[in-house]
């Protein structure tokens, strides 16, 4: 039991150091079948950069407006992962952008060099994430006195932390069930990130499924704590589901038909595109327009 308690946070460790600059202790060690493995715990590892990325927010909003607040939470986040999920988003867009064949897509994706097509979709989603957050933390309400705003301010910040926390990850699990849907699509000799090339086992994606359930316990648990409305956090999470499923489906299908498979690109473009889809439904569900 002790030995398989090391492993595991072995493997967590790994999952740690592949999706932040975070360093890890020597002992940890690598071998390459310890990604494939680690892949469960994704979903924990991009909890606690939404759970940076929260403390961010609400430190910066005692000082300055919504948007510089979101704009160095968002900052702070790609800081901490090193834009590695944004750099897949917009090689995916530099080799996906346009009509070129596939062999040419995965070339101009193997580049380094930033294109238009890059360049655009990066301004474009990160532009999305921080009008969504901003719209968050902005009050609909005219009229109010001081600590009724105050109140109010700190109740959209509370939704809004919560909201990123579980937008960071629920968006790490959609990689791991495309590399067990999808074939890798490149060459995996020469694979930039050669482990995520291995076929995933389906034990460690219903692993992966369950790390999730953890955190959705956790958050469910400091709702009911602190007697915060469960029902909308329901809603909000069930829409924030449904979102990441449709990115799910239409993701896989979009690869499966213009590269026959997935690359590592393509899988942070897919938790780029699932981070925005359930941010979008949580705003949808608790804090929407007719406010």
């Amino acid at each position: 039991m002790f030995k398989a308690l090391v492993h595991e946070i072995r493997l967590f460790l790994v999952a740690v150091q592949f999706l932040t600059r975070v360093s890890v202790p020597a002992w940890v060690g690598w071998r390459e079948a310890w990604m494939p493995a680690s892949m469960r715990h994704f979903p924990l590892v991009g909890a606690l950069v939404g759970l940076w990325g929260t403390l961010v927010l609400v430190l910066a909003s005692w000082w300055w407006p919504p948007v510089v607040a979101v704009i160095l939470s968002i900052a702070a986040t790609v800081w901490l992962t090193g834009g590695f999920h944004e750099d897949g988003w917009a090689d995916t867009c530099d080799g996906l952008g346009g009509a070129v064949t596939r062999d040419k897509a995965l070339l101009i994706m193997k580049d380094s060099r930033l294109g238009t097509y890059g360049a655009l979709g990066l301004v474009l989603l990160l532009g999305l994430k921080a009008a969504v957050l901003t719209s968050l933390l902005t009050q609909r309400m005219s009229g109010l006195d001081s600590a009724t705003a105050s109140h109010v301010q700190r109740v959209l910040l509370m939704w809004a932390g919560v909201g990123l926390v579980w937008a960071h990850a629920i968006s790490r699990l959609l990689p791991v069930v495309l590399t067990r849907v999808l074939p890798y699509a490149g060459d995996a000799e020469h694979a930039k990130a050669k482990p995520l090339a291995l076929s995933v086992a389906r034990p460690q994606v219903w692993a992966a499924v369950l790390s999730l359930t953890v955190v959705a316990a956790g958050v469910v648990a400091w709702f009911w704590l602190g007697d915060w409305p469960l029902g909308t956090l329901a809603k909000a999470m069930g829409a924030s589901v449904l979102g990441v499923v449709l990115v799910g489906l239409w993701t896989a299908g979009w690869l499966k038909r213009r590269l026959g498979g997935f690359t590592g690109d393509t899988l942070g473009a897919s938790q780029q595109l699932s981070e925005v889809a359930s941010l979008l439904a949580w705003l949808a569900v608790v804090h929407p327009v007719y406010l």
